[in-house]
């Protein structure tokens, strides 16, 4: 099949954000398959560019380089802006370049609109990819208040939906919200997945490259994107508490940066907590010793009913790394850990909570352990890339040899928690 995949924040390893379509493409194309991926600059990326527009190649994916910088700390109408133009440009592809299948993959919900000129001017097959419930985030979250924007997001939401032969999501409650809003059916769920080749083998030399004082004390990590959405202010309130209640040994980590960062940094040196450190973004491959090293890996995201749906890339990085996991969301990554028993949920706004389970794990090592291992059996048996990859490209070829919307029924026999994984 010649499939492209418009897509605005495509990374590589060499990169500081997740690789999910970079991982899928190439297996694709070592299958066979042509794939062509229409993206941008994303500034954690690795992606760079000094034309307007460059071809660019990666593990024999087709790269088609949008010299456009995204950024997340960029106001929002810039960021609307670069999204606009994003979809303006790309569509000049969707318009000239020959496929059998085009993935349109959101958010931002924008990234739609290629994918609708690919299937009504050029009558392709359309395969629309939600990574974020677009626009109900920005709306529970109180980004967009206008009843007249919040009205034509959700008519343009649901116009992708109706035209698409196939909608992929990145979890099962993703799917069921769809279902249960407008009553489409033609979804499958495939999440972000495990590299159990990057973070599943552990070498022990390489904990040279940590710092000298993580041999001596409980570091948990939170790596990615340091903003209200991922709630990084209970961390910092944690390492307050954490300081002001004379834990000696337990720090909190942050890897990343957002719109939130500088300000965090601030209040930690204002109050001299000792107890929180921040880092700058690292490469995806060099991160793998801090995940693998960590006494938990921390998912902690603000509370709020459309982010319980989430689908956050640290989350297979930890389970492949063999590390507990610590999140805050009330959906289907607390059923997955509370089945498997591989971590624990916490309340979002409740500092003393994480306190209790971080003291927990440092008090019990074996649990610890044993939580990693379960977590670990997880990313073999049920997220792993060459699985879900695999799953994908089915997905991609019934509606290519479909003539309609194509409805699949999930066959995974893994527990009830991951029911369409």
């Amino acid at each position: 099949m010649k499939i492209i995949y418009f897509y605005q924040y495509y990374s590589t390893p060499n990169g500081s954000w997740g690789t999910r379509v970079h991982e899928f493409a190439k297996r694709w194309v070592a299958e066979g398959h042509e794939v062509t991926v229409v993206t941008s600059i994303y500034y954690k990326s690795d992606l760079k560019a000094s034309k307007l527009i460059e071809n660019q190649k990666y593990d024999g994916v087709n790269v088609k380089v949008l010299n456009i910088e995204i950024n997340n700390k960029h106001g929002l109408l810039k960021r609307i802006w670069t999204f606009i133009l994003y979809s303006i440009l790309s569509s000049w592809y969707a318009l000239t370049l020959k496929a059998d299948i085009v993935i349109a993959s959101s958010g931002p919900i924008t990234v739609g609109i290629p994918g609708l000129v690919a299937r009504y001017f050029r009558n392709r097959k359309l395969v629309f990819e939600v990574r974020d419930l677009w626009p109900e985030g920005m709306i529970e979250l109180g980004i967009v208040k206008n009843r007249i924007v919040i009205k034509l997001a959700y008519a343009f939401e649901k116009f992708c939906y109706s035209s698409s032969n196939l909608i992929i999501t990145l979890s099962p409650g993703m799917s069921d919200w769809i279902k249960n809003k407008y009553g489409y059916t033609n979804t499958i769920s495939i999440p972000n997945s495990c590299d159990n080749v990057l973070f599943g083998n552990y070498n022990e030399s390489e904990k040279i490259l940590l710092p000298e004082w993580s041999k001596k004390i409980h570091y948990a990590l939170y790596t990615g994107n340091i903003g209200i959405v991922n709630n990084s202010i209970l961390l910092l309130n944690t390492a307050k508490l954490i300081q002001d209640s004379k834990i000696n040994n337990i720090r909190i980590v942050l890897i990343g940066d957002g719109k939130q960062k500088a300000m965090l940094e601030e209040k930690a040196r204002s109050w001299k907590l000792e107890t929180i450190i921040f880092k700058d973004l690292i490469p995806k491959k060099n991160l793998v010793v801090w995940v693998q090293n960590a006494l938990c890996s921390l998912v902690p995201l603000k509370g709020t009913p459309v982010l319980d749906t989430s689908s956050p890339n640290k989350l297979f990085d930890s389970f492949a790394s063999g590390v507990p996991v610590i999140q805050t969301t009330n959906g289907w990554i607390k059923d997955i850990l509370e089945n498997e028993q591989c971590g624990f949920t916490i309340d979002a706004n409740n500092p003393q909570d994480l306190i209790d389970k971080l003291k927990f794990l440092v008090e019990n090592p074996f649990e610890r352990k044993e939580m990693g291992k379960r977590g670990k059996r997880l990313s073999i048996e049920v997220f792993d890339k060459n699985i879900l990859s695999k799953k994908m490209i089915s997905g991609l070829q019934k509606v290519h040899d479909s003539n309609s919307k194509v409805i699949i029924k999930d066959t995974t026999e893994k527990n009830d928690v991951v029911r369409e994984v």
